[in-house]
């Protein structure tokens, strides 16, 4: 493998908001160092000597960003309130998660009794009726500590990491207003999507299709998300990056379709995906995705090669830069580890599948489904104490579903304002697709041996894993050179116009 400077640099860049994590330097020593390990760069003889200092100052500026960022993050004026109540102005940053007592919502205070803070907390409300995503809301409430640790999972320490550091709870509340800016924008769009992707349709195929289209999935059955989970089936109801390079690949079709030209289909595609972003929630997938299809549009209208590792690191270093803490995210664990074995083992498996009866198409979708069944394994073992078994079949039978099923809700809601009758026809067509989904979820779920939860057996599929691929690898490499063909890295020859098109797709 071939590593270039700029992946190197962003990749030492992202390490050092990673180390910020491991202990934070003061700002000033910070300072100190970065300064003298630049001008040392700038007087060396030696250009090996320069890039590594290069390097050094890079990986010194990310720590100490990444340790200032931290200190923000930890930094709370309201844990020092709790135990108090009094009359507060709420902004609503997410759709409400009900529970078997209560809804719980991330807002954001603005004003708590004379203090105006503008910090987030966790808000709880009764069940029942709640409000919007985006509404300003006022309320009298109680200020409390978050619980501590309970049945293995610590609540205190995975709100802290996303700077919340208070639970506030209220009986009663009235909306006084809405957002603005561009988080209004994006709050316009996610409610008309939530109003017209799935008209007339109700109950679980509804809960459905706005789980895959909007990743919200907190109206689904408890019991069909664990059969979600236990298939691997369960990226299927959150926002990835398949999703955002759909959407942003049907905009720049539907503008090519106007005769408008590739340079405004492209801006429109940019404006297309950042609205989806927003109205989706900025969840590590989403900016990742959004970024990657950002970075090739700007890469295409600048006459660049499109760099999807490139693209994948600079996704990661603006997500550690805003919070080290995501490094610990199940959702960015999952998300980064799945696109980048999607880039490295996806080529081999297709390759392994040549000359067998199956299409380049099927050959594509089973090698995504492997790489990341291989990838995210070891993620969902150490998050949430499971493996499934059955990830590769129940997404090669699920995943052509679930892009129809989005397509279609998408341009479902593009009619509804012109057509509501022919809108509504498409939804209950959709909601078989729906249906379908779940069906499959379901079925594969019900399969003997579907996923481990035992260590003992995970251990044993570990290493039976590490000595297949090693026997694979040492495989094709030796047909490689049979073949007279230069070893093969890490898939990177595939991206200069022969990438998989589900990778290329995720740029």
């Amino acid at each position: 493998m071939t590593v270039r400077i700029p992946h190197a640099l962003v990749g030492a860049l992202c390490l050092g908001f990673a180390m910020a994590n491991i202990a934070r330097p003061a700002a000033a020593p910070a300072l100190g160092a970065t300064a003298l390990l630049g001008s040392l760069g700038l007087f060396a003889s030696e250009p090996r000597s320069r890039l590594v200092l290069l390097f050094a100052t890079v990986i010194a500026v990310g720590w100490g960003w990444g340790s200032v960022r931290l200190g923000q993050l930890d930094h709370s004026v309201l844990a020092g309130q709790i135990g108090t109540a009094e009359q507060a102005v709420v902004e609503v940053e997410e759709p409400p998660r009900a529970g078997s007592f209560d809804q719980r919502m991330r807002a954001v205070v603005l004003r708590w009794g004379m203090l105006r803070p503008h910090e987030p907390v966790l808000l709880q409300l009764p069940l029942g009726r709640a409000p919007p995503e985006g509404a300003r809301v006022e309320l009298i409430g109680e200020l409390r500590a978050p619980p501590g640790p309970s049945n293995g999972f610590d609540e205190a320490k995975w709100l802290r990491r996303q700077g919340i550091h208070a639970v506030l709870r209220a009986q009663t509340w009235r909306v006084v207003g809405r957002r603005g800016g561009v988080s209004g924008v994006g709050d316009r769009v996610g409610r008309w999507l939530a109003a017209d992707i799935a008209s007339g349709v109700k109950g679980e195929r509804r809960d459905v299709i706005e789980a895959i289209v909007l990743g919200r999935s907190s109206e689904v059955d408890q019991g069909l998300l664990a059969d979600f989970r236990a298939t691997g089936l369960y990226h299927c109801l959150a926002v990835d990056g398949l999703k955002v390079a759909a959407v942003g690949g049907g905009a720049v079709g539907a503008i090519l379709l106007l005769g408008l030209g590739i340079y405004f289909a492209q801006g429109a595609a940019l404006l297309t995906v950042a609205a989806y972003a927003l109205a989706v929630g900025l969840h590590p997938s989403v900016v990742r995705a959004a970024l990657a299809a950002g970075l090739g549009s700007l890469a295409w209208l600048a006459g660049r090669e499109r760099d999807r590792w490139q693209a994948l690191l600079v996704g990661a270093a603006v997500l550690l830069g805003w919070n080290p803490y995501a490094l610990f995210d199940a959702g960015f664990q999952l998300s980064f580890a799945a696109v980048a074995s999607i880039f490295v083992v996806t080529p081999r498996v297709v390759r392994a599948l040549e000359g067998y009866p199956v299409s380049h198409g099927l050959a594509q979708l089973i090698g995504v489904s492997t790489a990341c069944g291989l990838a995210t394994a070891p993620v969902t073992w150490f998050q949430f104490h499971q493996i499934s078994l059955v990830t590769v079949p129940a997404n090669v039978a699920a995943v052509p579903i679930v892009v129809e099923v989005l397509g279609l809700a998408l341009l479902t809601a593009v009619v509804a304002p012109i057509a509501p009758s022919v809108a509504a026809a498409m939804a209950q067509l959709n909601g078989w697709g729906a249906w379908l989904v779940a069906v499959c979820a379901r079925a594969f779920a019900r399969l003997p041996g579907a996923q481990i939860t035992s260590p003992r057996a995970a251990a044993v599929l570990g290493l039976g894993a590490v000595g297949i691929a090693a026997y694979a690898w040492q495989r094709g490499e030796r047909a490689r050179a049979e073949a007279g063909l230069p070893p093969d890295g890490d898939g990177l020859a595939e991206d200069r116009g022969g990438a998989p098109a589900a990778a290329r797709a995720d740029r």
